[in-house]
């Protein structure tokens, strides 16, 4: 169970740690970076003892901020992540797509 729910702008950004922070009981800080809130992580964990608490924030304020800063460097917006997985007798085969729409394959 979570200690805490906090809501992302009750947290500091730790320039050092690049992650958001927020002071835990122990006397550490909870830390979440922002490639965890991208994916829709949510637990900002302690590094010092077991608590965690639960951020509360939207995802679109993190993926906006993602695409636009692609958008300043000439680089194409992030595209959803798909990925298939298909079996053909004992063999399968992951297909994924990633940001700039080029598919990457592995076969097991």
């Amino acid at each position: 169970m979570s200690y805490d729910e906090v809501e992302i702008e009750d947290m500091e950004w730790n320039e050092e740690l690049q992650a958001y922070t927020y002071p835990c009981p122990c006397g550490d800080l909870f830390q979440i970076t922002k490639e965890d809130l991208k994916l829709g992580e949510e637990i900002a964990r302690c590094p010092s003892c077991s608590l965690y608490i639960t951020v509360v924030y939207n995802i679109e304020d993190f993926l906006a901020d993602s695409d636009q800063n692609r958008r300043n460097k000439g680089l194409q917006p992030s595209k959803q992540q798909s990925s298939v997985l298909s079996s053909h007798g004992s063999e399968y085969i992951v297909t994924s797509v990633n940001w700039l729409g080029c598919p990457d394959m592995w076969s097991a």
